[in-house]
């Protein structure tokens, strides 16, 4: 199942990727791929959405792992 980045409009059609995104922590690759409405995708907020999403990205064993350190 692809992973959602940013919004989708309802009835809008979509665009399904691959990019390569891996844990930040342990370099995991995320499943799947991603997707996102076709109008968002164009857009600049998009490219530095997607640039954040890279660098801060965690798999969920990572995720939680740090949910219960906290």
């Amino acid at each position: 199942m692809p992973m959602i980045i940013g919004k989708i409009s309802k009835n809008e059609k979509t665009v399904r990727f691959n990019v390569e995104i891996n844990c930040t922590n342990c370099g995991k690759k995320v499943p799947g791929g991603m997707k996102a409405g076709k109008k968002y995708s164009q857009t600049k907020a998009f490219k530095i959405e997607l640039e954040n999403f890279k660098t801060s990205y965690l798999c969920g064993i990572c995720r939680d792992k740090k949910r219960l350190e906290k």
